[in-house]
């Protein structure tokens, strides 16, 4: 009789420890619960459309002028080259029957230099109006990053995502900060005529 007594007791006090353990993690899970709503309670999250933004601001214009002109420069450059190219060919060909052989092959290896040169030049010049319009539309895209982090700030915003980078299928037009960060720009709002 004693030894059933003992058992069980000592299967209650196990059952107890089981029911501690279980209350335990039933607790920990509400704590977790409780905390992950306190934070996205805390999260708050908005949009930007900066390539619109972009396009709005007068400082645009400039950019497009100052872009245009180097493109122009770059085209000045190549005309330079094509027109050499030409005249060397053009002379080669009047005076390919008085060249010795070793003065043909200088001529011929000059030709074919150019025609290198000129192809490589065609090669990276759209690389290089790719890189200049980086340069002078980073300023831009810096002013713009200035007016949308004090907004963001102000605002209490913890994320902010690009409309045009991010695929959003759907976004709560409240949360878009573009016409914003357009006022703050003193950039005119213009709506859409349908």
């Amino acid at each position: 009789m004693a030894y059933i007594l003992i058992k069980t007791l000592y299967i209650c006090k196990n059952q107890k420890s089981v029911i501690k353990n279980k209350m335990k993690k039933v607790l920990v899970a509400i704590i977790i619960l409780a905390v992950s709503i306190q934070v996205n309670a805390q999260s708050k999250t908005g949009t930007i459309d900066t390539e619109y933004i972009l396009s709005q601001m007068p400082e645009l214009a400039q950019v497009q002028e100052e872009l245009k002109a180097y493109n122009a420069k770059l085209e000045t450059e190549l005309k330079v080259k094509v027109d050499d190219y030409q005249s060397k060919v053009k002379e080669y060909q009047e005076k390919v029957a008085s060249f010795t052989d070793p003065m043909k092959k200088t001529k011929q290896e000059e030709i074919i230099a150019l025609e290198n040169d000129i192809a490589k030049f065609r090669q990276n010049g759209s690389q290089l109006v790719q890189l200049e319009q980086n340069n002078l539309l980073q300023p831009l895209y810096q002013k713009i990053g200035k007016a949308l982090e004090e907004i963001s700030q102000a605002e209490k915003f913890t994320q902010v995502f690009t409309i045009t980078s991010s695929g959003l299928a759907y976004i709560d037009p409240s949360y878009d900060l573009t016409k914003k960060v357009m006022t703050k720009l003193g950039i005119k709002i213009e709506t859409p005529k349908q």
